[in-house]
């Protein structure tokens, strides 16, 4: 079956790491940090795609320090969703990709809401290609290519131009009922878009095989297989679990999402849950926030303590913090679509501005709106018996419980912390097999940690309470 390698390319840096199927473990990791470009426009957020291919090269380099790397049977990437990254005809990147957290496109958002009647946050790549066109003329004239960040890895790696069902659903103009470009959402951004999108292939097809340039800077066989590979939550699903229906996934990182698998479409009237397409030929409604570890982050450095004692703190603040809500809306909010608003900290009283009472908060706040989106999950028909926590934020043990608590839910835990590069690795492992991709991955155990947390009723109760209050609290300031 041979070693299968996994990249994750995400907006704070590059994950890589290689699965051993034959020891059913992770047996070799990567990494490289990177940042936005600065001193851009308020809202803006940005990276040179050659960072991503920079970082991608040493990554898999030191994932693969002290393994055969001539075992190497075949690769898969994880990308950050909803990038617009701009090709010219000969293949060259034209600007910075816009990226998912880029808020500076909501005017257009906007508008493309309004004219389509289809809800399109401001974080979607569809807001990004007609800002574009509107504030970038001379660079929009030289458009020939559309690609996502992780298309734009596949197609550096193998020269290939494709893209699959799973990244292409959070763009804003694709069907997810139909699994295909919507002629009308296109229409309303550009009538040539339609030519600048690569082909859509499935999930169980090869985008390509490896090039030989990176073959000889890894070490590995030349042509191996690059799986289609997906967005960070879709890869995410597949590296935690989540490829059978009643199994949640949410994710505390920078942002904060909410996903589960769905064995139809799950279209929400509201435009609360996004009806994604999954990485395995089925559906994944999701919810996305864009704030998360931020908020708690926030507090971190304003107080100068480190999350240890910061968490000791808060563990002595009872749940609902005594009535103060942490909006955590820093950097405005997708879900709901409030792009311009801003972070506040309401109900304050006299002592309320201790430390570990503020980094509770920041976590209820962070929580509640994943919280929210479950529920909301239910009600579209999207059950779940268990929930699987991944992210830099289900590190704290504290947060675990609130989670646990806010949701009522049995929470899980993965013991491979970087689900999105695992998601990759076993998604190339599952293409190897030649089978039915959802049956090859249902059949590869996901290692999970032994002990579970429970919810308590008890503070069930009190937490209804705080969530009624931060939603009331945050519909006056914003709704």
């Amino acid at each position: 079956m041979g070693l299968h390698l996994g990249v994750d390319v995400g907006t704070q840096g590059t994950k890589a790491l290689v699965y051993d199927p034959e020891v059913g473990a992770v047996v070799g990791r990567g990494g490289r940090s990177y940042g936005l470009i600065e001193g851009l426009a308020p809202g803006a957020c940005e990276q040179d795609p050659a960072t991503w291919v920079e970082a991608v090269r040493e990554s898999v380099r030191e994932a693969l320090a002290g393994l055969d790397a001539s075992a190497v049977a075949g690769v898969g990437v994880s990308g950050q969703q909803h990038g617009f990254v701009a090709l010219d005809e000969a293949l060259e990147v034209i600007r910075p990709a816009k990226l998912w957290c880029d808020t500076e496109t909501a005017p257009e958002a906007e508008e493309l809401s309004q004219l389509t009647g289809v809800p399109t946050p401001a974080g979607f790549t569809a807001s990004k290609i007609l800002w574009l066109k509107r504030h970038e003329p001379a660079s929009f004239a030289r458009l020939a290519h559309v690609l996502l960040p992780h298309d734009y890895i596949n197609l550096v790696l193998t020269g290939e131009l494709a893209m699959e069902c799973g990244d292409a659903s959070g763009t804003g103009f694709f069907d997810p009922v139909e699994r295909a470009f919507s002629s009308a959402r296109m229409s309303a951004i550009d009538d040539s878009l339609e030519g600048w999108l690569p082909e859509l292939i499935g999930p169980d097809v090869a985008v390509g095989g490896l090039r030989e340039e990176w073959a000889e800077a890894w070490g590995v066989p030349s042509g191996i297989p690059v799986s289609p590979g997906s967005g960070d939550n879709m890869m995410s699903a597949i590296g935690s679990g989540a490829v059978r229906p009643g199994v949640m996934v949410m994710s505390l990182g920078t942002s904060g999402t909410l996903f589960a698998q769905a064995e139809a479409p799950v279209i929400d009237p509201a435009g609360e849950i996004a009806p994604f397409c999954d990485a395995t030929g089925h559906w994944m409604p999701l919810l996305c926030t864009l704030n998360c570890t931020t908020a708690t982050e926030e507090v971190r450095a304003g107080t100068g303590l480190d999350h240890r004692a910061l968490t000791e703190a808060a563990r002595e603040v009872p749940p609902g913090c005594g009535g103060v809500s942490f909006l955590p809306f820093l950097a405005g909010e997708r879900t709901p679509d409030w792009p311009h608003a801003t972070g506040a900290l309401l109900g304050l009283r006299e002592g309320s501005l201790r430390p570990g009472l503020l980094f509770r908060a920041a976590m209820e706040g962070a929580t509640f709106a994943l919280a929210a989106g479950a529920e909301r999950l239910k009600k579209l028909g999207v059950a779940a018996d268990e929930l699987m926590l991944v992210g830099g934020g289900s590190k704290n043990s504290l947060w675990r419980e609130v989670v646990a608590d806010v949701t009522g839910l049995r929470v899980r835990l993965p013991k491979e912390a970087e689900s999105a590069a695992l998601g990759g690795a076993l998604q190339s492992l599952a293409l190897a097999a030649k089978e039915p991709l959802v049956e090859a991955l249902r059949s590869v155990p996901v290692p999970l940690e032994e002990e579970a947390i429970e919810p308590s009723d008890a503070a069930r109760g009190r937490y209804d309470e705080a969530l009624a209050r931060h939603t009331e609290r945050a519909a006056q300031l914003f709704g």
